[in-house]
């Protein structure tokens, strides 16, 4: 399975407190990832425990280690 280039990086990025980060996480929430900023904006598929699954624009479905990089929530546009 290839993985998109970076993806390595973001599994092993930025540091954050642990567990605390994916219990903010939920399935549909759109973030960045700051480490990465050409892959746009993407929606969480799933988290289990650090393990979170995200849709990004440019880069396809990534999972991401949450106790290594701290996502960052997107603020939804109003309707």
């Amino acid at each position: 399975m290839g993985y998109p280039v970076g993806v390595s990086e973001a599994l092993h990025g930025l540091s954050c407190k642990g567990s605390e980060v994916p219990s903010l996480l939920e399935p549909g929430m759109r973030v960045r990832h700051p480490g990465q900023p050409d892959w746009g904006i993407g929606q969480i598929q799933s988290v289990i425990g650090d393990r979170v699954t995200v849709n990004f624009e440019h880069a396809g479905k990534v999972l991401i280690n949450a106790s290594v990089v701290t996502l960052e929530p997107v603020a939804e546009p109003w309707p």
